[in-house]
């Protein structure tokens, strides 16, 4: 049986705006992603060398197919969040990325996950086949 490939993990530093604060008094439990996609589309960029504009440029996109997210603690007002990616699996026609978002102050794990995207023809919103050369950026 052939071994699974290993990724890397990447960081961002997100910080907490008093708009993603809930009735509660922490971070609304829907920001989390936000959290993610944020740290997605900064790695895109710097870690994979290929920005979300160069996806739209090319025909391509990404959605999201499925999601889970585990929370553990609160974040809250002027807290700053690291949000660790990495991809865990490559498919034909998609990548499923793992996270975990830590408390930047104590490094404490404030919420873990997946996100299973799915490339897609940016005019019609259908799958496409990643094609070799993006495989390659992501098989870092």
């Amino acid at each position: 049986m052939p071994e699974a490939q290993q990724f890397s993990t990447f960081e961002t530093i997100v910080a907490v705006r008093p708009d993603d604060i809930d009735m509660n008094h922490h971070v609304h439990n829907s920001i989390y992603f936000d959290y993610v996609l944020t740290a997605r589309y900064d790695q895109m960029e710097r870690c994979y060398q290929m920005s979300m504009e160069e996806f739209l440029e090319r025909g391509f996109s990404w959605v999201v197919k499925a999601a889970y997210i585990e929370h553990k603690r609160a974040l809250r007002i002027n807290d700053s969040a690291v949000v660790r990616t990495r991809v865990d699996e490559m498919k034909e026609r998609g990548v499923k990325v793992n996270f975990e978002i830590l408390k930047k102050f104590d490094n404490k794990i404030v919420a873990k996950g997946w996100l299973d995207y799915v490339m897609v023809a940016a005019s019609t919103g259908r799958p496409q086949i990643i094609p070799h050369d993006i495989r390659a950026k992501y098989s870092v």
